[in-house]
C-alpha cells in the first residue's frame, strides 16, 4: 500500500552478482575502496557485545582458512546454488537504530525481524515501498538486503536496492566498513553499499542499513479483469503503460481449476485519490471494450491477494509435481508472449514470469529469455532431487567478462573466501 517511483527496478535487481559486479572497476581494491568519500573503517564506533562477537567469528574463519554463511531467520535458504559453511547467525544484532518519519529514513540492525521493521513504519503511516518477499516468519532486514528479493511493483516503485542510502558490514578481513548514509545525494567513486543488495552474503556480512522509506498512497484500487488471454492482456498492459496512469503492479495468471478454464488480470493503481478514480473508470472501459469483465476488488481481499502473490502463496505457486522446478524468468516488459508449454504466472509490471519445468529445461527456458533481452532463474528447485536440479546453474552462466569482474570484485571484499560460499554460481 506504498507509493514511489524511484525507477531503475526493472525485475533485474537483486538476481545475481554479475549485474552489480559490472558497476565497479576490476582493478579496485579494498584499499581504494576506503578511499572514496562514502567508504571509512569504523574503529571508533561504538562496538557492542553483539557486534564484537560477529566481528570476532570472521576474523578467527579468516586465520583458520573455515567459510561461513551468513544466516538469519533462514527463510530463504531454498534459493542458491549450495549452503556450504559454517551458519553465522546475525539475529542477536537487531534492532531499529533510528527512525525519522520527517526525514523518510530509517536505520536497522542486520538481525531485526522485517515483520518488526515493517509495523514500526506502518504506525507512522509509512512502508518499503519495494514490498520485499518475506517467504516465512523469521526473515531479517539483512536478509531482505542481501537476498535483493521486491515484490510486484519493482518495475513502478523501484528494487531494494533503489533504497538502499547506507550500509555498514564486515569483510572477510574482520573490517567494519561503512559506505553511503542516510541522504539520497550523488557523491564520486562507487556505490558500495548498493553493491550488497542482492550480493546473497557473498561480499561480507551486513550489519547496518539505511533504507529510503514512503508514505502509504491516498488512495488504491485493484481491477479484475476477466476473460483476456495472455496476449490481449499484454497488449492492454503495453497501452496503458505508455499513459500517465498510476499503475502500480500486475498480474496474469490462467486459472485451470475453473470450469471452464478462466483467464484473469489484475491490475492495482495507487496514488492521488482523484488519480485513482479517473484511472479506474477509464481502464474499466477499455477492458470492456475487449469483451472482458472488469470489477473492482475489495481493497481489503485485494491487499492479501497481493501479499500472497508476493509470498508465493497463490494456487499458482502450489507444486505441481515432485519434479517439477519453479523458474523465473526476468525479462522486459516488451517481451510478447513466450512460446512455452508450460503454465505462467506474469508479473509484468515487476518484469518477470514463474513458471513450473523440470531442471532439464533450463537451456530452452534460457535460450528464450534471452531472446528477448532477459535470463532465467532456477528460484526453486523440485522436491524429488533438489541438488540433481542445480546442477543446471541456479543463476544463468556468466559471460567470461563478468565472471572475471565478479571473481575480482569478491576477492577485494574477502581476499581469504570466508564467504565463498558458492551460492550465486557453480564453482
Amino acid at each position: 500500500m506504498c507509493v514511489g517511483d524511484a525507477g531503475g527496478g526493472a525485475g533485474f535487481a537483486g538476481e545475481c552478482l554479475s549485474g552489480l559486479s559490472c558497476s565497479i572497476s576490476s582493478k579496485t581494491s579494498v584499499q581504494k575502496i576506503h578511499t572514496i568519500p562514502q567508504g571509512r573503517a569504523l574503529p571508533s564506533w561504538p562496538m557492542d557485545a553483539e557486534l564484537n562477537s560477529l566481528i570476532d567469528a570472521v576474523r578467527a574463519a579468516a586465520a583458520q582458512g573455515r567459510t561461513l554463511r551468513v544466516r538469519g531467520g533462514g527463510s530463504k535458504d531454498f534459493w542458491g546454488q549450495s549452503l556450504t559453511g559454517e551458519v553465522l547467525d546475525t539475529r542477536a544484532y537487531r534492532g531499529i537504530v533510528s527512525y525519522e518519519p520527517s526525514e523518510l529514513v530509517v536505520t536497522a540492525r542486520c538481525g531485526t525481524p522485517l515483520a518488526e521493521l515493517e509495523a514500526a513504519l506502518a504506525e507512522k503511516g509509512q512502508c518499503l515501498a519495494f514490498e520485499p518477499p518475506h517467504f516465512g516468519p523469521g526473515a531479517t532486514v539483512g536478509g531482505m538486503v542481501a537476498a535483493g528479493l521486491s515484490g510486484p511493483a519493482r518495475a513502478t516503485a523501484g528494487a531494494v536496492r533503489d533504497y538502499v542510502l547506507g550500509a555498514r558490514f564486515i569483510n572477510g578481513l574482520g573490517e567494519h566498513l561503512t559506505f553511503g548514509g542516510q541522504v539520497m545525494k550523488n557523491v564520486a567513486g562507487y556505490d558500495v553499499s548498493r553493491l550488497m543488495a542482492g550480493s546473497w552474503g557473498t561480499l561480507g556480512l551486513i550489519t547496518e542499513v539505511s533504507l529510503k522509506v514512503l508514505p502509504v498512497a491516498p488512495a488504491e484500487a485493484t481491477l479484475m479483469i476477466a476473460g483476456l488471454a495472455q496476449g490481449p492482456a499484454l497488449d492492454l498492459l503495453h497501452r496503458w503503460g505508455g499513459q500517465p496512469l498510476p499503475l502500480n503492479a500486475s498480474a496474469w495468471v490462467r486459472d485451470t481449476t475453473a470450469q471452464p478454464v478462466a483467464d484473469y488480470l489484475f491490475v492495482r493503481l495507487r496514488g492521488a485519490v482523484a488519480a485513482v478514480q479517473s484511472a479506474t473508470v477509464k481502464m474499466s472501459a477499455d477492458a470492456a471494450a475487449l469483451g472482458a469483465q472488469v470489477q473492482t476488488m475489495d481493497n481489503a481481499e485485494a491487499e492479501q491477494d497481493w501479499r500472497a502473490s508476493t509470498e508465493q502463496a497463490l494456487t499458482f505457486f502450489d507444486t505441481p509435481s515432485p519434479d517439477a522446478c519453479l523458474w523465473r524468468l526476468s525479462v522486459p516488459q516488451t517481451a510478447p508472449v513466450l512460446d512455452l508449454p508450460y503454465p505462467t504466472y506474469v508479473e509484468w509490471q515487476g518484469a518477470q514470469r514463474w513458471l513450473w519445468a523440470p531442471a532439464s529445461a533450463a537451456v530452452t527456458l534460457r535460450g528464450l529469455a534471452q531472446k528477448v533481452g532477459g535470463h532465467a532463474t532456477l528460484f526453486r528447485a523440485s522436491a524429488a532431487h533438489a541438488a540433481t536440479d542445480k546442477a543446471v546453474g541456479v543463476n544463468t552462466p556468466l559471460e567470461p567478462v563478468q565472471q572475471r569482474i565478479q571473481q575480482q570484485l569478491q576477492k577485494q571484499f574477502d581476499p581469504k573466501g570466508v564467504f565463498a560460499t558458492g551460492r550465486l554460481h557453480l564453482l
